[in-house]
């Protein structure tokens, strides 16, 4: 196959979004729209791409890594504008390119491949993408001769009435030959509706001088494009649905598909259960045989085989093999519970690590800790890490025991099995093996409340 290049069109303004936010940075399941449509050219192989930047081009430019090479339009003036300002990135170059829109974030690198695979095997100078769909408003459409080849695209503001009743619409992503695409540049004009360049008007130049116009249908979603809030909702859920569809595929199992949320790059190993209401969002890497529990919510994070997390939050943090999260327990970032690990209901972990086998196990707070293996924590502990100032770190060693609502007042260390009365204050290290108390002394006083007129037998 022939050298296979890649425009991305991402200059537009969006207006419909009424955003601050560049419209090709909005997120489809947790990645940039943009950031969809190059991972599918780089899914296909192509020797190289360029992004045309416009609108905000400084904010979309500050999203792209720096070996992304772009082009700026200074105005946007239609497609074939667009694709100018590539000139110099395609002057020296042989073969295919393929033209893709950066606001339309459903394309496949599998389609890509076939679409180039198509051009070239047919002789074609020009591949438009095609779909059918019911309602067309706002699409080009696809005009064939008795033939059934293209005979041109109508852009719809430009359309009559026949031509409005067509269902076939250009999908906005072309492939040309190079040479020629460069040549018939330099024959548009922007006379018609819009005052704009269209890149379709390439195609009726290329056939006009007897090159070959092929067309590759492909399903809709393909190339649905966002121009609103409510495209970039029914794209996220196509995109969902590929993206749940492909983890079954590979063994992992949904209670209910439509209500769980799952972002692209996320990995899920086989016979994990997924239950609804999760939303597993970023890098995260979920391994085999885990239990996802309903509504849990699981960012940036890595966690082990055969883990649980029950109705609870975990960011950007490790849990390893075997350990069980919740119900309702928050892991905030750079936190790492270890294996066997219990985390029980109403526990935060902020900032610690977690030896394994040990268990916390409900209404306690451990911040900027280093806990040991086997070690036990009460109800109610509070590791108390801020002075008002700065943070302090707490270390509990191995098989280490915290009675019930102990404050651990930080810098402090806890050494190796020792033993710390429920109800204490410490705020000195505790030896390994000792008890440590840290409580005023109960005195009963009796008869006091008769005395002060408050109760009476």
């Amino acid at each position: 196959m022939s050298n296979c290049y890649g425009l991305i069109l991402a200059a537009g303004e969006g207006k419909r979004m009424k955003s601050n936010l560049p419209k090709v940075l909005h997120r489809v399941c947790g990645k940039p729209m943009l950031f969809h449509v190059i991972d599918a050219l780089k899914g296909a192989n192509v020797d190289d791409f360029i992004v045309v930047v416009g609108h905000k081009a400084d904010i979309v430019r500050a999203h792209l890594k720096e070996n992304i090479k772009t082009a700026y339009q200074d105005r946007q003036l239609g497609t074939g504008h667009a694709v100018m300002c590539c000139s110099d990135f395609l002057k020296d170059k042989d073969g295919t390119v393929i033209v893709l829109a950066g606001d339309a974030p459903l394309i496949t690198a599998e389609t890509i491949s076939n679409v180039f695979k198509f051009h070239v095997d047919g002789g074609y100078k020009v591949t438009v993408l095609t779909g059918d769909v019911e309602n067309p408003t706002g699409f080009g459409r696809i005009v064939r001769d008795q033939n059934g080849n293209i005979e041109k695209i109508v852009e719809h503001k430009d359309a009559n009435q026949d031509e409005l009743n067509i269902k076939e619409v250009n999908s906005g992503i072309y492939c040309f030959d190079i040479k020629l695409l460069l040549e018939s540049l330099n024959k548009l004009d922007n006379n018609n509706a819009q005052g704009e360049y269209y890149l379709t008007d390439v195609i009726e130049i290329l056939k006009k001088q007897g090159h070959k116009v092929g067309a590759y249908k492909v399903d809709f979603t393909e190339f649905m494009g966002v121009n609103s809030r409510i495209q970039l909702a029914e794209a996220s859920e196509v995109m969902r649905r590929r993206i749940v569809k492909k983890l079954m595929d590979e063994g992992v199992t949904f209670i209910d598909p439509n209500n769980t949320y799952i972002d692209s790059e996320v990995k899920i190993g086989r016979d994990t259960i997924i239950y609804p209401g999760c939303v597993i969002e970023g890098n995260t890497e979920i391994g085999e045989e885990c239990i996802i529990g309903p509504n849990s919510r699981i960012v940036n994070s890595k966690i082990h085989n055969g883990v649980e997390v029950q109705s609870s939050v975990v960011l950007d943090s490790i849990v390893y093999d075997n350990a069980t999260v919740g119900p309702f327990a928050y892991i905030r970032p750079e936190s790492e519970i270890g294996k066997n690990v219990k985390i029980g209901d109403f526990v935060e972990i902020k900032k610690s690590k977690i030896g394994d086998d040990t268990k916390v196990s409900h209404l306690t707070y451990i911040g900027d800790a280093e806990v040991g293996r086997g070690c036990n924590f009460g109800c109610g502990t509070v590791v108390v890490n801020y002075d008002g100032t700065n943070k302090h770190k707490t270390i509990v060693k191995d098989h280490a025991f915290i009675g019930c609502n102990t404050n651990l007042v930080a810098p402090v260390v806890v050494e190796e099995n020792a033993y710390i009365a429920a109800g204490s204050t410490i705020t000195e290290n505790v030896p390994s093996g000792a008890l440590a108390i840290a409580r005023a002394k109960q005195v009963n006083k009796e008869g006091w409340l008769e005395k002060k007129g408050i109760w009476k037998k």
